[in-house]
């Protein structure tokens, strides 16, 4: 890992992650989160601020980036649930079968390298019946936008700690062999081509 990657990308996506468009995005799904929480790419911890303390039990934070999760202690430190770092990529996720009642996803599809595998994972630790939850950026519906995406994606990653434009991320879910259950998509504030947006559920 870089030094860019190590000390001062955290603050940026940590900065960036704190918008007011980010933070309504979060506010439409995180508060379905209930009982034992596996948070896949915690960050610097700013869905913690809109899970439903009444509902959550506990939360997994996995997240790769210690640099991360120590931006995010004052926010860990503010809820009423235990908060436990896995410092792990979520393509090895390392708690055993069917542990988490809710695994939660925003914006960290994006990033991580083998999505298919991250995907396998979410699957192999979330109970039966137990539910996704996800808001991610990715591939626009048009094709203007998608060819700049597309364009633009190669850059866009190196700069961005590995994010990528154009992923299909419902597709993903659904070919992981998740059943969407809720879906919305659409624009929301900023460039076209990293402010699409696919939210929802799937089990």
């Amino acid at each position: 890992m870089s030094l860019y990657e190590r000390h001062v990308l955290p603050h940026i996506v940590n900065c960036v992650c704190g918008s007011s468009s980010m933070r309504r995005q979060r506010e439409k799904v995180v508060p379905a989160a209930h009982g034992k929480v596996l948070e896949v790419g915690f960050g610097t911890g700013h869905n913690l601020a809109h899970y439903d303390r009444r509902r959550v039990a506990s939360v997994w934070a996995l997240e790769p980036s210690r640099e991360s999760w120590e931006l995010a202690r004052s926010r860990v430190i503010s809820v009423p649930f235990p908060v436990e770092y896995l410092p792990s990529g979520a393509e090895e996720i390392p708690l055993a079968d069917d542990a988490a009642d809710t695994v939660v996803v925003t914006f960290a599809l994006c990033t991580i390298p083998d999505i298919a595998a991250a995907l396998a994972e979410i699957r192999r630790v979330l109970r039966p019946g137990g539910e996704l939850v996800f808001c991610e950026h990715g591939a626009a519906p048009e094709a203007g936008v998608t060819r700049w995406q597309d364009r633009i994606d190669p850059f866009w990653s190196r700069v961005a700690g590995g994010c990528h434009l154009n992923r299909p991320i419902a597709a993903l879910i659904a070919g992981a062999g998740f059943r969407i259950e809720r879906l919305e998509e659409g624009y929301v504030s900023g460039p076209r081509i990293a402010s699409y947006h696919s939210w929802g559920a799937a089990t």
